[in-house]
């Protein structure tokens, strides 16, 4: 096929459609100059790139870019900065982009403002941006409130969220979370619990101890890193109480763990509950899983951070009190009890429909949990006990086993870089990860930097790849927050924030992998993801551009994800298959492996664009490291 050669007069065309969810039929070209579409940072590091596809479902464009590229103030025409494009890689086509790529510095460019970049030969311009020092705040509050709107058990009002997504409490009805029943047992009454509260885990709504654990601990991480960036005033029904908005938020998570907890101090591992749209219809009943190692120990750690943060209020101080006489608790049946499993929705353990995700973890991630639990009882308590243990087994992390790589294992691996910074470390222990966490992301990070023209390098493109990209981004941050390694923390912080720009923009597609984001500078956002809220076909939310409200502002989809297919047994199992795997996501580059797409089974778009508390943490804690 003879490609579409692009000239002159290019800007009088749209580049900025969504994806198309179908091959067939035309495909409109995505952007040839991608930029964060919120913007940039007056002192930052400031690069667009430039593309022409080689490979993918838009190699039928191409652009060949001028000599000279412009800075244009939007408001006033004037140019402000002109600069040549430097080939990426000589002209190399990038493996994991399918494009060639250029790329255009202009940090220089530090008044605030509006923007575009301009290809002065051809006349084709980028998205606007703004430069400024309060561009980031708007889309944090986005960011956090994705959290309200995932609360189960509460009600929507209208003046926090919006007339088009108020909703009456969900699974509050005879036999749901207030009624919830073991799932062995759902005949026995007497196993009944009150489980209510906590945030719909992703795309169901379903709720998974051992995860909710690190989240709340991700997020107290955030607050920490940059308290100045959490103010009391995202419109959240607690908002004006004195206690930083997102705390409230984590507060009510961390009450559904104690919902889940024992009184031996063991946890629940997971609550599962019924489908519907809004969530408030559902209807179906409830049903918990039996309490584990894992759960326990991740209740341990949430409990005893959430303890020492909300210590710091006067007004939360009982509750503080009683979450650090729940860590210990929790540790100590955790420590008694080191093999207590159970796999949900497995015949393992004949528990097939309860909930979805694996939840379960191997020797290795129950360990971790340990370490991880340690951590934060040390920190809260000073005691050597948790020390002890923390130096006895820290070894046993992938870092100083496997050399694995960092952007997989972040979360497992921050609690440990978190230690190494504590007053009461050891101080050998504490060299010693600091060393080996800067040493094993060297080559994965820092080298590695350069094999990516979007600047946001990660080592595969899996399940959940904007969470690789946040988590690979707050890898950087612990640099430059802890000193850590040979380079500068300017330096390390550059390097954070173009993994925030990927997902703001500066990626293939073009696309703002938020939902919903125009109101807030986004050109090209996310218009329709898998949520059983906002259901595919759905006429009040299935699509920002296709129903009457669309999905609510601010969530973070799961990304490219090159190993999509559609369900086992396609094309026979069901008339819905169609013919072939949708394309995109399928057949593409890593970087291209994306479509805007909602279709539950058997297309399970949920594998490329559902989202996930644990996407969220993770975004949230690259974005605020920006926040000023």
């Amino acid at each position: 096929m003879l490609k579409k050669v692009l000239i002159a007069g290019l800007s009088a065309l749209c580049f900025c459609s969504s994806l198309p969810v179908s091959a067939k039929g035309s495909v409109s070209p995505t952007p040839f100059i991608v930029v964060d579409q919120f913007g940039y940072l007056p002192d930052a590091k400031k690069v667009a790139v430039i593309r022409d596809p080689a490979i993918g479902f838009d190699s039928q464009w191409h652009f060949a870019p001028g000599k000279v590229y412009q800075v244009v103030n939007v408001e006033t025409g004037a140019v402000v900065f002109e600069g040549a494009p430097v080939a990426w890689h000589a002209g190399a086509v990038d493996p994991s982009s399918g494009d060639h790529a250029w790329q255009f510095d202009f940090s220089s460019v530090v008044t605030p403002g509006r923007y575009l970049i301009r290809d002065k030969q051809a006349g084709y311009d980028s998205v606007a941006f703004s430069i400024a020092a309060n561009l980031y705040k708007p889309i944090l509050v986005q960011a956090v409130r994705m959290l309200y709107y995932q609360r189960a058990g509460f009600a929507k009002e209208a003046r926090y969220a919006g007339a088009g997504w108020a909703d009456k409490a969900s699974h509050m009805g005879p036999g749901q979370d207030t009624e919830a029943r073991l799932y062995s047992a759902k005949g026995d009454k007497a196993t009944a619990r009150d489980l209510h509260g906590g945030w719909f885990d992703a795309g169901d709504f379903n709720r998974y101890t051992r995860w909710s654990g690190d989240y709340v601990v991700g997020l107290l991480h955030a607050y920490h890193e940059n308290p100045a960036a959490f103010t009391d005033d995202f419109n959240i029904p607690e908002s004006g109480n004195g206690i930083p908005d997102l705390l409230d938020e984590v507060k009510w998570e961390v009450e559904w763990l104690e919902r889940m907890q024992n009184k031996d101090g063991s946890l629940l591992s997971v609550l599962g509950s019924a489908s519907g749209s809004p969530a408030s219809a559902a209807t179906g009943p409830s049903f918990y899983g039996p309490a584990t190692t894992s759960a326990t120990y991740a209740g341990a750690e949430a409990f005893a951070y959430a303890a020492k943060t909300y210590a710091q209020f006067p007004a939360l101080k009982t509750f503080a009190d009683d979450l650090r006489e729940r860590a210990i608790k929790a540790w100590g049946w955790a420590q008694a009890h080191p093999h207590v499993l159970f796999y949900n929705n497995d015949p393992r353990d004949h528990s097939e429909g309860l909930a979805a995700g694996q939840q379960e973890v191997d020797d290795y991630g129950r360990e971790m949990g340990a370490i991880a639990a340690a951590v934060y009882l040390f920190d809260l308590t000073g005691e050597t006990t948790y020390r002890d243990y923390i130096d006895a087994h820290y070894r046993d992390n992938h870092i100083f086993t496997q050399h694995r790589t960092l952007d997989f294992d972040y979360v497992q691996t921050a609690p440990l870089v978190y230690y190494a910074s504590l007053a009461g470390a050891t101080p050998s222990v504490s060299s010693a990860i600091k060393t080996e966490f800067a040493k094993g992301f060297e080559d994965d990070g820092w080298k590695a930097a350069e094999s990516d023209p979007y600047r946001a390098h990660i080592s595969a493109y899996v399940w959940g790849s904007n969470a690789t990209k946040s988590n690979h981004g707050n890898i950087f941050g612990d640099e430059a927050l802890y000193g850590l390694g040979s380079h500068s923390p300017a330096d390390a912080m550059s390097a954070a924030a173009d993994y925030l720009h990927y997902i703001d923009g500066v990626n293939p597609l073009g696309k703002v992998y938020l939902s919903n984001m125009k109101a807030f500078g986004a050109s090209n956002s996310v218009d329709r993801f898998y949520h059983t809220w906002f259901a595919h076909g759905s006429a009040l939310w299935g699509s920002v551009s296709g129903s009457k409200f669309g999905p609510p502002p601010g969530y973070l989809v799961g990304g490219p994800n090159p190993d999509y297919t559609w369900a086992k047994g396609c094309p026979k199992v069901n008339p819905g298959c169609g013919q072939a795997p949708l394309s995109p996501p399928v057949g593409e580059p890593p970087q291209k492996s994306y479509a805007d797409f909602s279709d539950g089974w058997p297309i399970d778009s949920w594998e490329v664009t559902e989202p996930s508390v644990s996407y969220q943490t993770a975004y949230i804690r690259l974005l605020a490291r920006f926040v000023r």
